[in-house]
């Protein structure tokens, strides 16, 4: 009867130590899911505010006033436009073929 009283006593012991152990681990997967679910609210509300700023720095009006004040550009007029004329090309004449062959 002893015997089985602690053989009963060490399998309820483990059955605890388990039961803790579980637990313990449950908990810690549980912080480290919630920690990875707030890094990633993070991350998306950063790649929303560079999807924002990329927006605003492609605007028309930024690429005009870049333009103008870093690349010193002005807009296009008659008076500073410089057309390039291609000559025709010269054409040599082609030798008559003589008896079929070139």
């Amino acid at each position: 009867m002893i015997r089985l009283n602690l053989v009963l006593l060490a399998a309820v012991l483990i059955s605890a130590f388990y039961l803790v152990h579980t637990q313990y681990e449950s908990r810690r997967l549980y912080t480290a899911l919630d920690r990875a679910q707030a890094q990633s609210r993070q991350l998306n509300v950063e790649y929303e505010q560079l999807v924002v700023q990329r927006r605003a720095q492609a605007t028309p009006a930024r690429v005009q006033q870049l333009a103008t004040r870093q690349l010193q550009m002005r807009p296009v007029t008659p008076g500073i436009t410089q057309y390039v004329v291609v000559p025709e090309p010269l054409v040599a004449p082609m030798p008559e073929a003589r008896g079929g062959r070139p």
